[in-house]
């Protein structure tokens, strides 16, 4: 009997939760939003999209997802996050709001809105040899709006710095151990490398 499909959900309160669950299933997940406690229960892993990261941690807290969220990543759950999804799942917001909060399990500061306005929006490639393979040809990366990591704890894995621009060198995809975050859009160019990675954290995981 072929193993049954992986349960990802892809919160579902804010952001490009429709391109997610697209990338998802045309890699084989069982893909579906989430957006109540009983619809986490459902899942063993979980997308957390790009957006705006204030507005989301509210809407979170009114779906009253953030304990369960918090909880499920904390006793290990694998979760990516993009853009947004990057800053909820920070430990540390360098320039946070006063009632801010993540759903943590990352050991690192982020900086909101780090590369500038929509206007500063670009693309760039990334060398990702962890993700891509040593000879895969590199990650073309949407930012928009985007933060960047400003350190990392020990047990953090980078997985790509920008290597050009004023901001050559700031942090924007790291792991650790079953977490993922990128500053940049993957689910946005066609390229599904990330997700494909990210899918088979959750397999090993459920080993």
């Amino acid at each position: 009997m072929s193993p049954s499909p992986l349960r990802i959900g892809v919160l579902a309160v804010q952001g490009d939760v429709r391109e997610h669950v697209h990338v998802l299933s045309s890699l084989g997940a069982e893909a579906t939003g989430v957006r109540r406690p009983r619809e986490l229960d459902e899942v063993e892993a979980i997308v957390i999209p790009g957006g705006e990261s204030t507005t989301m941690d509210k809407l979170v807290r009114a779906f009253e997802l953030y304990d369960p969220l918090r909880k499920r990543i904390a006793d290990g759950m694998p979760a990516y996050g993009s853009c947004a999804g990057m800053i909820m799942l920070a430990d540390r917001i360098a320039d946070a709001r006063p009632d801010q909060q993540t759903l943590g399990g990352l050991d690192m500061t982020v900086r909101r809105n780090a590369f500038g306005r929509q206007v500063d929006s670009f693309e760039e490639d990334l060398h990702m040899p962890e993700v891509v393979g040593a000879d895969g040809e590199p990650v073309r990366a949407v930012f928009i709006r985007a933060p960047w990591v400003e350190q990392v704890g020990e047990g953090v894995q980078v997985l790509a710095t920008v290597e050009s621009r004023p901001a050559a060198g700031h942090v924007v995809a790291v792991r650790q151990g079953n977490l993922l975050a990128t500053s940049f859009h993957p689910e946005v160019t066609g390229d599904h490398r990330v997700h494909d990675y990210f899918v088979q954290m959750v397999r090993a995981a459920r080993a």
